[in-house]
């Protein structure tokens, strides 16, 4: 599945009093691992940027004197999210702006995001999972271990950077698989070293095997969905397991 991380910065808010996207920023996700590509913009609004606003993300009127409208990047925005999953913390907000900006570019066909991309909204995701808790993006890099130290002001490129990492990390099961020694990483930062690679002996015992039993094949089936219903997407093993049945299916009888 390709899936595009976006965020976007505006005027101010709400969209109903006029206030236009400032700024758009795309993160290009696909088989679970950044592909490096992305889009990013800033854009010119025909109208003031809100204090309040610019307090959050330090985008000046100024600034965007000289940047592109959306009506002059819509074609090369819309080719790059068409077809995409979009991956969006509070998606209301940004969908509901990027629906209006295609809806004043009189692109009636555009202006319904959800016709064109499913949408997953990373905030609902986040409420389902830690009921009661903060749940904003700083929040789940503190929660997940997500390093935001560069973000002092909201910006929409490294927000959507900084979330890609999160849903990757929230929906990722095991986040840490440590193959080094005994020793642990020191408080200092220090590197954990290696444990030497050991070989075994040719002549060494076969090592026995066990097979799993039919109760115990259940039980990991059980476990395989319950893993699946909680990230979202089939953990690896379920994917080797469909991939290797869909190929023998393929198969000439």
């Amino acid at each position: 599945m390709r899936s595009v991380v976006l965020d976007t910065e505006t005027t101010g808010m709400p969209v109903t009093d006029g206030h236009r996207i400032i700024e758009i920023g795309c993160v290009e996700v696909i088989g679970r691992r950044l592909t490096g590509r992305h889009y990013h913009v800033y854009l010119q609004p025909d109208r003031e940027v809100d204090e309040g606003a610019i307090a959050v993300h330090g985008i000046t009127n100024d600034f965007l004197t000289d940047k592109p409208r959306f009506r002059d990047v819509a074609n090369e925005f819309f080719e790059f999210i068409k077809g995409a999953q979009l991956i969006i913390h509070n998606a209301a907000f940004d969908v509901g702006f990027i629906n209006n900006e295609f809806a004043l570019l009189g692109q009636q066909d555009r202006a319904e995001l959800s016709d064109h991309c499913s949408i997953l909204d990373t905030l609902l995701m986040a409420r389902e999972r830690h009921p009661g808790q903060r749940n904003s993006l700083d929040a789940l890099c503190k929660r997940y271990g997500v390093d935001n130290s560069g973000r002092d002001l909201h910006g929409a490129l490294l927000d959507a950077e900084i979330l890609a990492d999160v849903y990757l990390t929230m929906t990722g099961g095991q986040t840490n698989l440590s193959l080094a020694g005994d020793g642990a990483d020191s408080e200092s930062g220090g590197r954990q070293q290696a444990t030497p690679i050991r070989r075994l002996p040719a002549d060494r015992a076969s090592t026995l095997v066990i097979r799993a039993n039919a109760e115990e094949v259940a039980a990991h089936e059980v476990r395989m969905r319950a893993i699946e219903k909680a990230a979202g997407t089939a953990p690896l093993w379920l994917q080797l397991e469909r991939a290797v049945s869909d190929e023998a299916e393929a198969l000439p009888a």
